[in-house]
């Protein structure tokens, strides 16, 4: 089966000569992968690239068989969904129904299904009473949701999450989690860039680590975050399970079956 996501390559730069990715190669499919690294490592740059905004240097990357370099930010839309880091970069309407119609109105240009496929994406997130608010009466964590809820009801085969559990309580973080959980049970491609290594343990299957715009590691979550020499090289933490566990000294066995 074709990945739903293929990277073959990847280099880029912002000046020449001066990469920010180099030689980046990795396939995706229907599932949560988390990319960690600290700032500067290439996480934006590369889910960037994977939404179209930006264009290889060098190298390809194919989402659901289309080279991003054939197709406008616009054509990948409808496939690539970006949620931002703070939602006062994407939200600009006056009403939240209005908000979250007003993608799928761009993609299905059909009033009545926009409208349904925007009370059922408010559903999903649990913004279904607040469809007349203005987006600025709701709290912080409620716009981070409903950000998300205009991604989703564009229906994309790929979701990225930037800095998904900035600024959110345990409450909404858990209620993200549980989201991307419930949207990879329904055949999503679920990307994260994140600095919260609690929240890549609890509801990730796979972590990629970037490093100065290499990548350091690729696979299974409970397998790249044991490997404290990875995690330190690339200025990260352990999640707080295996810090607490390496104290204790407690096997994690049981722990780790996910």
């Amino acid at each position: 089966m074709e990945p739903v996501v293929k990277v073959e390559n990847l280099w880029f730069s912002y000046k020449p000569g001066k990469f920010v990715l180099e030689n980046i190669n990795l396939s995706l499919n229907a599932s949560s992968t988390a990319i960690v690294g600290q700032n500067g490592a290439g996480k934006t740059t590369f889910v960037k690239i994977l939404k179209g905004l930006l264009k290889p240097t060098v190298g390809d990357v194919w989402v659901k068989g289309v080279n991003t370099k054939q197709k406008t930010v616009a054509q990948l839309a409808k496939v690539v969904g970006l949620v931002f880091q703070d939602p006062s970069d994407q939200i600009f309407k006056s009403k939240v129904i209005d908000e979250v119609m007003f993608g799928p109105l761009n993609i299905f240009k059909d009033k009545q299904y926009s409208y349904e496929r925007a009370i059922e994406a408010l559903k999903l997130v649990g913004l279904e009473g607040k469809v007349n608010d203005h987006p600025y009466d709701l709290t912080l964590s409620e716009r981070k949701l409903l950000c998300i809820a205009s991604v989703l009801a564009m229906d994309p085969e790929v979701i990225i999450f930037d800095e998904p559990t900035i600024a959110q309580d345990r409450y909404h973080v858990k209620r993200i989690g549980e989201l991307v959980l419930e949207l990879e049970k329904n055949g999503k491609t679920i990307i994260a860039i994140t600095h919260d290594m609690d929240f890549v343990f609890e509801y990730f299957k796979r972590t990629l680590v970037l490093h100065r715009g290499k990548l350091l590691a690729d696979g299974k979550t409970e397998e790249v975050l044991k490997q404290e020499d990875i995690l330190k090289t690339a200025g990260l933490e352990m999640p707080y399970i295996f810090k607490i566990s390496s104290l204790v000294g407690k096997d994690l066995s049981k722990l780790l079956e996910r």
